[in-house]
């Protein structure tokens, strides 16, 4: 069998540009010192030939990889995904790729064994999106011998100075949409709370009894739920049966989806009736019936806080923890209590 022809090499675009192989060297690592003639000429044979660099042989002699890893939980719930999106999009913006590892089970084992992953990479450094509590647990003994950024909410703040953290203030959104309840005239706001071992559904709910303790409200005991539209259904249904408030908080937007249904099945007007909040603002909560008021995560800058943090921590500087602000969202679905 014949072989496959080798890609071409950094000698065949010097001999295509009649230039020097340091000159292809320079160009390629963007040296000012090149005439924009020559550039122009080299250029033009990389992309003639489909001239690739070789990442390994560079790194090799950098001892850079240009990569980060990224390790994350095996999920694909709203927030750790879009997270995990921004993150990569942040680290080609500086110049790096991404290595991602999803795990099931935070334990030492994987934990290592993702380590290991990613030393073999040589990656500059580590991010870990953390929601769980078993993975902050986990985490604070995870030691990388790179600069390591942790994400989740102030609740899942590191105490080891290792780490480096970024999030969201779940507890403040959750606030602030008790005070746009509160501003509207409800007093008897519920809260769907999410699953207890997220970080961010705890920060939601302490927002949540802050806010209505700073109102000089007595709520109802929060009702636990996982993230599904099904949870949120099924609790709207007890609370038909039970007695409405006046507003509902729901830890999420599809938790605020479950109740829109459940109101719509028992004729129950929203905003009328019931006043209905969310929190993620994901895709198409615009669009629920009626429009769902939520709370906006910035994950476009939570991924730039995470690879600033790295970038920084490799030019030998010290970045801080960091808190980015939610937003919240006002749309039709909530209103003042009839």
């Amino acid at each position: 069998m014949t072989p496959p022809p080798r890609p071409p090499a950094m000698s065949d675009v010097a001999a295509r540009a009649g230039v020097s192989h340091q000159t292809v060297s320079r160009v390629l690592n963007d040296h000012p010192s090149v005439r924009p003639e020559t550039r122009d000429r080299v250029l033009a044979a990389i992309a003639e030939l489909g001239y690739r660099r070789n990442s390994a042989a560079r790194a090799l002699v950098t001892r850079r990889s240009g990569a980060f890893g990224v390790l994350t939980t095996a999920t694909g719930h709203h927030g750790p995904a879009s997270t995990l999106l921004e993150v990569e999009r942040a680290a080609r913006e500086v110049g790096y790729y991404v290595s991602v590892a999803a795990v099931d089970r935070f334990e030492p084992d994987t934990l290592h064994a993702a380590l290991d992953h990613f030393m073999d990479q040589g990656v500059e450094g580590v991010a870990i999106i953390a929601p769980q509590v078993d993975v902050a647990d986990a985490v604070t003994a995870f030691a990388a011998p790179v600069p390591t950024v942790m994400v989740t909410s102030d609740g899942g703040r590191p105490a080891s100075e290792r780490l480096i953290s970024v999030g969201v203030d779940q507890r403040a959104g959750a606030r602030d949409l008790v005070r746009h309840l509160v501003g509207l005239g409800h007093r008897d706001i519920v809260h769907l709370a999410g699953p207890q071992d997220w970080f961010d559904a705890r920060d939601r709910l302490a927002g949540w009894a802050e806010e209505c303790e700073a109102a000089g409200l007595t709520p109802r005991d929060p009702i636990l739920c996982d993230w599904s539209a099904d949870a949120g259904y099924r609790a709207a249904q007890r609370l038909i049966a039970e007695g409405l408030p006046s507003a509902v908080l729901a830890a999420n937007d599809q938790l605020a989806l479950g109740v829109l249904r459940a109101c719509w099945e028992h004729g129950i007007d929203v905003p009328g009736r019931l006043s209905v909040t969310g929190f993620d603002d994901e895709v198409g909560a615009g669009y629920y019936t009626p429009p769902l008021t939520t709370v906006r995560q910035d994950f476009a800058a939570l991924g730039r806080a995470a690879v600033d943090a790295l970038v920084r921590s490799l030019a030998g500087e010290s970045p801080v923890d960091s808190t980015i602000p939610a937003t919240v969202v006002l749309r039709a679905s909530t209103a003042a209590p009839r």
